[in-house]
C-alpha cells in the first residue's frame, strides 16, 4: 500500500516535468510545419498543397478572363474613337483630320464663324442622307430629342480699339434656342436675329444634340449588339478674344442593351457561358481568400503560443523581428487581389448583361488583380534560394532608396516648377506641370534629348540661353550623379545580401533545437548548436554556401 502511494506520488510529480517537453516539441513541430514550402509539407504529412493549386488555377482563369475582356474592350474603344472621327468630319467644316492640342478647327473671320455654325446645322438636318453608319436622331418617349444652340456673351457694352477705351459688364448672359430635327429646315428664316453676333462681347457658341447608333462588331464575337447614345457638343470658343475662334467637338457615348433585337444565322447569344465562367472565377477567388485568411489566423495563433512559451520559460517577450516572421505579406497581397478580382468579375458580368457601361472601372479592377496575382507567384519562387535574390534585394534596398528618392525628388520638383514658369511659353513640352515632369523623366532616361534642345526657338535670346543652362545642368546632375547613385544603392544592397550571413533570430534558434533532423545534401550546421544538440534549420530556409544568397525564414 505504501509502495502504491509512493508510485502515485511519483507520477503526480513527474507529470508536469514530462508534459512540458512534449508541449515544447509539439510547438516546435507546428512552427516547422507552418514555415515549410508546399512540397515539403506534402513530403512531411502527405497534405496536398491546396493554396498552391488554387493560385495556379486562379492565374490561368484570371488571365483568360482579362484577355477576353480586353478584346471586347478594344472593340468598344475602337467603335467610340471611329465615331468621334466620323462626327468631326461630318459636322466640322474644313476639318483636316488632325487635331491641335485643345481644338479641332480654328477660324479667324466673322463670316467663317457664321459659315461654320450654319454648316453644322445643315449637316445635322441631312444626317439620314449623309452618314454611312447606322446613326440616327435619338428619341425619348417616342419623341425626337431636339438640337440646342446657345450663345454666351458679356452684357452690352462698348469697345473702341482706336481710343483704347472699353465699357464691358463682367456679367454674362446666355440665350438658347431648340429645334426639332424635322423642323430645323426653317431655322434660317425663323431665327435670323439669333445669329447677329457681337464678336467683341461674344464668349462662346455651343451646339449640342443627341444621336443614337448600334455597334454591330459584337455579332462576330457571338454576342448581342450594343446600342449607343451619343451626346455631341460643338463649341466655338472666343474667350481669349484674340482673333482666333477655336472649334472643338466633344463626344460622350453611353451604351445600353438593344431592345427588340433579333439575330439569325450562325451568330448566337453566348453571354450565359461567359457569365458561368465569371461566376466560377468568383468562387475560386473566394476559396483563395478563405485559405489565405485561414493561414493568417493560424499564424496569429502560433505567434500567441510561441509568445506564451517564451514568456513562461524564458521570461522574455518575442522580439519584433520574430513577430514579423509570422506576418506573411504575401497572404495580404493575395487577399487584396482576390477582392479586386471579385469586384472586377461582378462589374464584367453587369457589363455583359448590359446593366452598366463602366468599362474603364472594370478594366482597372481586373488589370490590377491580374498584376497582383502574377506578382504573388514570386512567393513560391522564393522557396528556391537562387530565385530569392530579387525579393531580398528589394527588401534590403527599399529603405535607402525611399530616403534617396525623397532628397532627389525635391531637386526634381524644383526643376519642374522652374521649367514650367520660364520655358512654358516657348516650348510645347513645358506648357503644363505634368508635361514638364514627363519631359524631364524622359531626359533622365536618355530619351528625346536632341529634339528638346532643337525645338527651342531663338525668339528670346535670354530665354534661349537660360534653356541651355537649365537643360545641361539637369541632365548632368540627374543622369551622371542621381541615376548613378540610385543604381549604386541597389547594387550595394545586392552585394550585401550576397555576402552577408545573417545572425539567427530567437525563432530560428528555437526551431534548430530539438530533434535530430537529417541535414540536406550540401548543408552545414551553421556553426550554431545549443547544449551540444544537433542544429536543425527551418525546412524552407536551409543554409546555403557562402557564394550564394542567404535566405530568410519567410
Amino acid at each position: 500500500m505504501e509502495l502504491l502511494d509512493r508510485k502515485s506520488d511519483s507520477t503526480s510529480i513527474d507529470m508536469p516535468v514530462t508534459l512540458e517537453p512534449m508541449m515544447e516539441e509539439t510547438l516546435r513541430e507546428d512552427l516547422r510545419y507552418y514555415f515549410m514550402s508546399p512540397c515539403e509539407k506534402y513530403r512531411a504529412r502527405r497534405q496536398l498543397p491546396w493554396k498552391l493549386a488554387v493560385q495556379i488555377l486562379k492565374i490561368v482563369m484570371i488571365t483568360t478572363q482579362l484577355v477576353l475582356f480586353g478584346l471586347s474592350n478594344q472593340l468598344v474603344v475602337a467603335y467610340k474613337e471611329e465615331n468621334l472621327m466620323a462626327f468631326k468630319n461630318l459636322f466640322l467644316k474644313s476639318y483636316s483630320g488632325v487635331d491641335e492640342d485643345d481644338y479641332s478647327v480654328a477660324v479667324y473671320t466673322k463670316q467663317s464663324v457664321i459659315d461654320n455654325i450654319f454648316y453644322v446645322l445643315d449637316q445635322y438636318s441631312q444626317l439620314d442622307q449623309l452618314s454611312v453608319g447606322p446613326v440616327s436622331y435619338a428619341e425619348e418617349n417616342r419623341r425626337l430629342l431636339p438640337l440646342v444652340i446657345c450663345k454666351e456673351s458679356y452684357r452690352p457694352g462698348r469697345v473702341e480699339s482706336s481710343d483704347e477705351s472699353y465699357d464691358i459688364d463682367a456679367q454674362t448672359e446666355k440665350v438658347c434656342l431648340t429645334w426639332d430635327p424635322k423642323s430645323i429646315a426653317t431655322w434660317r428664316t425663323n431665327s435670323s436675329t439669333f445669329f447677329e453676333l457681337d464678336f467683341y462681347r461674344l464668349v462662346n457658341v455651343e451646339i449640342s444634340f443627341t444621336l443614337k447608333g448600334i455597334n454591330l462588331q459584337t455579332i462576330s464575337s457571338h454576342e448581342p449588339p450594343d446600342c449607343y447614345m451619343f451626346a455631341v457638343t460643338i463649341t466655338f470658343d472666343n474667350q481669349c478674344h484674340s482673333g482666333k475662334v477655336k472649334i472643338t467637338l466633344d463626344l460622350d457615348a453611353v451604351s445600353s442593351a438593344c431592345k427588340n433585337w433579333k439575330i439569325s444565322g450562325t451568330a448566337q447569344k453566348n453571354t450565359h457561358y461567359l457569365l458561368i465562367f465569371d461566376g466560377f472565377i468568383i468562387l475560386v477567388c473566394l476559396t483563395s481568400a478563405v485559405l489565405c485568411i485561414r493561414s493568417i489566423v493560424l499564424a496569429i495563433k502560433l505567434l500567441q503560443r510561441f509568445s506564451k512559451f517564451c514568456l513562461k520559460k524564458y521570461n522574455r517577450k518575442v522580439c519584433e523581428d520574430d513577430q514579423r516572421e509570422f506576418l506573411n505579406g504575401w497572404y495580404v497581397l493575395v487577399i487584396i487581389s482576390d477582392v479586386m478580382a471579385i469586384i472586377g468579375s461582378v462589374l464584367k458580368m453587369e457589363i455583359q448583361a448590359k446593366s452598366m457601361t463602366s468599362y474603364d472601372v472594370c478594366s482597372i479592377f481586373l488589370g490590377t488583380s491580374t498584376l497582383m496575382v502574377w506578382v504573388g507567384v514570386i512567393r513560391y519562387l522564393g522557396y528556391f534560394q537562387k530565385y530569392n535574390v530579387l525579393i531580398l534585394t528589394m527588401q534590403a534596398a527599399l529603405p535607402k532608396v525611399l530616403r534617396f528618392c525623397c532628397c532627389a525628388g525635391m531637386i526634381y520638383l524644383g526643376y519642374t516648377f522652374c521649367g514650367w514658369i520660364v520655358l512654358g511659353p516657348y516650348h510645347e513640352k513645358f506648357e503644363g506641370l505634368s508635361r514638364v515632369a514627363e519631359c524631364l523623366f524622359s531626359l533622365v532616361n536618355g530619351d528625346d534629348m536632341f529634339p528638346t534642345f532643337a525645338e527651342f526657338q531663338q525668339k528670346n535670346t535670354l530665354v534661349w540661353l537660360f534653356s541651355r543652362v537649365y537643360l545641361y545642368t539637369f541632365i548632368s546632375l540627374f543622369v551622371y550623379m542621381v541615376l548613378s547613385l540610385f543604381i549604386a544603392l541597389i547594387t550595394d544592397a545586392y552585394e550585401t545580401i550576397k555576402e552577408t550571413r545573417f545572425p539567427l533570430t530567437k525563432l530560428q534558434l528555437f526551431l534548430r533545437t530539438g530533434k535530430d533532423f537529417p541535414l540536406l545534401e550540401g548543408e552545414d550546421d551553421g556553426g550554431s548548436r545549443e547544449n551540444g544538440g544537433p542544429s536543425v534549420m527551418l525546412c524552407c530556409c536551409t543554409r546555403v554556401p557562402k557564394e550564394d544568397t542567404t535566405m530568410l525564414i519567410s
